[in-house]
């Protein structure tokens, strides 16, 4: 995508505007999906409790999940 800036195309990723900052590591991925009106309550009361984006949320379930994986194999494997 890309952006009308002083007349110039900028690539959004690139732009330093106030609109966004650029980042290290941008994140252009957007993941989507269903979940229950409980689910969606636990969520939006994990977002209170540990005032962090539902993205953020996310990833660190992925890190924790990824972990308690990764040591199962590892039990199974000794």
């Amino acid at each position: 995508m890309y952006s009308v800036n002083t007349n110039t195309i900028i690539p959004y990723a690139r732009r330093t505007n106030n609109m966004g900052r650029m980042r290290e590591n941008p994140r252009y991925n957007v993941i989507s999906m269903r979940v229950s009106d409980e689910e969606r309550e636990q969520l939006e009361s994990l977002v209170q409790r540990t005032h962090k984006s539902v993205s953020d949320i996310m990833r660190e379930a992925m890190v924790a999940l990824t972990i308690q994986l990764d040591h199962r194999d590892y039990r199974k494997a000794a």
